[in-house]
């Protein structure tokens, strides 16, 4: 079943973000399962999470406060990225990768919350 969040492309570009994320980070040393990693999930999941919680909120208000949310999930991701590859947990393919599923993510989140702004996103479907 598909639910209303998921025809968004915003949350589906997350969402493969987290799955890229998961995937990436369980190769991450065992000492950092509770730091880099958990953090880096966190807020991968974060994104996409606020994104899905804001599709139901019906005034604009709520929607981009949530959609801001995830915005700022998103740059913390950014900086693990850079951590991640500074700390070689990561190769430059990986690296690169990440790179850009981010910038996905963050253009059709930008996109998403300019068209709620610009009042072109605002109608919810009843499923």
């Amino acid at each position: 079943m598909e639910y209303g969040f998921q025809r968004v492309i915003a949350w589906q570009k997350a969402h493969e973000f987290v799955l890229l994320v998961y995937r990436i980070s369980k190769h991450f040393p065992d000492d950092e399962r509770f730091g880099l990693t958990s953090q880096l999930r966190r807020a991968a999941v974060s994104i996409e999470a606020n994104i899905a919680e804001g599709y139901r909120k019906l005034s604009k208000s709520d929607k981009l406060r949530f959609l801001n949310i995830a915005q700022g999930s998103l740059e913390e991701c950014r900086d693990y990225h850079i951590l991640a590859k500074d700390l070689n947990y990561i190769d430059e393919n990986e690296f690169e990768q990440m790179r850009m599923s981010i910038l996905m993510a963050s253009k059709f989140l930008n996109a998403y919350c300019e068209g709620i702004v610009n009042n072109n996103a605002m109608k919810n479907d009843p499923a």
